[in-house]
């Protein structure tokens, strides 16, 4: 009886501890990180440091100076030298360590055993990145962050960046429109494209900036935006009459642009300018976001006068795309798919789409279409992507880099809300006025009834 009695005193709490946090671990990864995972991975980083790293073929022969110093004052082997560690840096999700590399290593070479240094460091991943030259860092993240994505708090906002994703490092993915002016969104029903959408005109809302929508499917995706969008065409043929005027809109702006460059002698080196950017503020334009909802919808025509109309707007396309980004006029292109099957002009306008997103899809085709001419392997990684999973997606550039990212949910109503909350950034622009949606009154309030009625005074 004493036996029993003892087991259940220390026994109880030990199960009770153990099963909260599997509990924590699975429904809190976060907390479970910051409580135990942390400590316990830093222990085994300091701990194991230089034996791993000799085991992942990172260390190299010490210099003559070490060796002459280490047999003069100890007795022990000379062992060879792994890179300098640095300070070790906690974050909420991972652990964060500068390596300045030996002589003739270089990042790749760490990045080459991410995957062994992961199971040593019981770690959900690691990644490594370039500081400078001759300094990596060493990326340890200590759970799944694409599970339940929670986005950064401290993000600086800035003009036409919009964080919109998680990246798998831990780190955010922000829409930079200066840096990568028009991008290609693929995906297939239910993947999360909507979403991702929903996160960019959100984002660009409370900015100084006019957004345009091309939704040929009646406007469900971008209606309920109306507040904040300075055009809107639900249709080919609204889409029509739409694209000239910002087609007229952008050869404005470069009259604009030539206008400053009528360079006198007076005129300062830094005033003269090939952008909208390099004009003095009082004279710049505000930048202009098209979003164009199911492209394909543009492309496929029924009769040879509706073919006549695709060419001439995939061509006004095709020139935005080209000569858009000088004027600030930037793209956004969404659909299921994106090849030469839709028509003439699909593959040059899709060349001109520097960025790439790529939810899942339904075959390899479509994930080659949208990463397979920047980045090969990652249309292999698109292609695994689970349909349990909605609004993870797979980001690439011409640079070639690439990297999973998730977006975090946001309801059609909060999305809508923003929107109505910044209506009054609408700017003025007259050529697209005729285009401005109808935005419906919200309905009048009740005033409610008196708890007493009022008693008519007699005499």
């Amino acid at each position: 009886m004493t036996d029993l009695a003892t087991l259940l005193e220390v026994g109880g709490p030990v199960a009770a501890l153990g099963g909260g946090a599997a509990y924590v671990r699975a429904r809190h990864p976060g907390v479970y990180w910051s409580t135990v995972g942390l400590p316990v991975s830093t222990v085994r980083l300091l701990s194991s440091y230089g034996s791993v790293m000799e085991a992942c073929g990172l260390t190299v022969a010490p210099s003559r100076w070490r060796v002459l110093a280490v047999k003069a004052t100890t007795r022990r082997e000379v062992r060879p030298v792994p890179p300098r560690r640095g300070i070790i840096r906690p974050t909420t999700t991972g652990l964060r360590v500068r390596l300045r590399l030996a002589p003739g290593q270089e990042p790749a070479d760490v990045a080459a055993s991410a995957e062994r240094q992961r199971h040593a460091r019981g770690v959900h991943a690691v990644y490594v990145t370039t500081v400078k030259p001759g300094v990596g860092e060493l990326r340890l993240v200590g759970f799944d962050v694409l599970r339940r994505v929670r986005m950064p708090r401290k993000l600086r906002p800035d003009l036409l960046r919009v964080p919109v994703a998680l990246r798998e490092d831990a780190t955010p993915f922000v829409r930079d429109y200066r840096a990568m002016p028009h991008q290609l969104t693929l995906g297939a029903t239910l993947s999360g494209k909507s979403m991702y959408l929903r996160h960019l005109v959100a984002g660009l809302a409370c900015q100084p900036v006019a957004l345009v929508g091309i939704d040929c499917k009646r406007g469900v995706e971008l209606a309920p935006f109306a507040p904040r969008l300075s055009a809107l065409a639900t249709d080919p043929e609204q889409a029509a009459e739409l694209l000239p005027v910002l087609i007229k809109k952008m050869e404005d702006r470069y009259d604009l642009i030539k206008a400053r460059q009528g360079i006198a002698p007076s005129t300062p080196d830094e005033e003269i300018t090939s952008d909208i950017w390099g004009l003095p503020e009082h004279e710049r334009p505000m930048p202009v976001v098209l979003f164009v909802d199911e492209a394909a919808e543009l492309f496929l025509v029924a009769t040879k006068k509706d073919a006549e109309r695709r060419d001439e707007m995939v061509t006004q396309l095709i020139r935005l795309a080209q000569l858009g980004r000088a004027a600030g006029i930037y793209l956004g292109v969404c659909g299921q798919r994106f090849g030469a099957e839709l028509g003439k002009g699909a593959t040059m306008l899709r060349a001109q789409l520097t960025g790439r997103v790529c939810h899942r899809v339904n075959d390899e085709a479509s994930a080659k279409m949208a990463l397979g001419d920047i980045a090969p392997e990652a249309v292999s990684a698109a292609c695994a992507i689970a349909p349990e999973r909605p609004g993870l997606a797979v980001a690439g550039d011409t640079s070639g880099g690439w990297s999973r990212i998730r977006t975090p949910y946001l309801s059609l109503g909060d999305a809508a809300e923003a929107c109505r909350e910044s209506a009054h950034l609408v700017p003025d622009l007259p050529g697209l006025k005729p285009f401005r949606p109808d935005v419906p009154l919200p309905p009048p309030a009740e005033t409610p009834s008196p708890v007493v009625r009022p008693r008519p005074v007699t005499d």
